[in-house]
């Protein structure tokens, strides 16, 4: 290897097995290059069997998330240089994602945890009601604005420590959805939220380690989104118990 190439060890999978082979290649280095160009690169030059996934190349859809020196990314919007170690980087598929083939992970688990958590919008009107007025003032509309922009990467979920060691756990994107919604004034849902994600696998499993937030390419903030469900579901827990206690002091009286 010399000054001009990077030494790249990829970590490839298959669906009919659980180990991980590694391989390394020799790829040319350039100016500007990103972590998917030198993937690219490994699948037009050296091994065209070498299965990912990208799609907008400018961050906008996060398919070509993986595992860059073991920390979950965008890899269209890493430079190489900013991740090479000793001119050498390691390339993974992403964390707790079945693989499918070498780069590339079912993505089904991820938006199956969406809709456990009630993450679909909830609507009591039809199209002839009126549109519904928006305070975009308002510090519930701020709380939905604060996690709108997720873009379904599946990095937090990968980050996540509680998912990799809790299979029913929901994970961060999920339950910031919920969170999202459960905050939209135009969503209908507050009941069927607050039941699953208090449930099995929700929010109460988060641990607060923050990983989410810390490697989240958007800056979103799921932790915060996640201990406001807790919150919320805990006011309601604790709102309940007070209804049934005076329901049953006034049937003593």
């Amino acid at each position: 290897m010399s000054s001009n190439t990077i030494a790249v060890t990829v970590h490839r999978g298959s669906g009919t097995s659980k180990e991980l082979r590694t391989e390394t290649f020799d790829v040319p280095a350039y100016d500007n290059q990103t972590v998917l160009d030198v993937v690219s690169w490994i699948q037009q030059h050296a091994d065209p069997t070498l299965s990912y996934r990208f799609a907008c190349r400018v961050g906008m859809c996060g398919s070509c998330a993986m595992m860059v020196n073991g920390v979950p990314r965008w890899t269209c919007r890493t430079h190489i240089s900013k991740v090479l170690l000793d001119n050498t980087v390691e390339i993974a598929p992403l964390r707790n994602l079945p693989v499918i083939k070498d780069l590339a992970v079912d993505m089904d688990p991820f938006f199956d945890k969406w809709v456990a958590a009630e993450g679909v919008h909830h609507t009591a009107v039809t199209r002839d009601d009126p549109i519904r007025e928006i305070d975009t003032s308002g510090e519930s509309r701020q709380q939905a604005d604060a996690g709108i922009e997720c873009i379904n990467c599946s990095v937090c979920f990968a980050a996540c420590d509680t998912v990799a060691g809790n299979a029913d756990y929901l994970g961060p994107a999920a339950l910031q959805r919920a969170w999202t919604l459960l905050n939209d004034t135009k969503d209908d849902g507050r009941e069927k939220i607050l039941a699953a994600v208090s449930g099995k696998g929700g929010c109460h499993n988060c641990h607060s380690m923050g990983s989410c937030t810390v490697y989240c390419p958007n800056e979103l903030d799921p932790m915060s989104a996640i201990a406001g469900l807790k919150r919320e579901t805990m006011k309601q827990f604790f709102g309940g118990r007070k209804s049934t206690a005076t329901k049953q002091g006034q049937g003593d009286a």
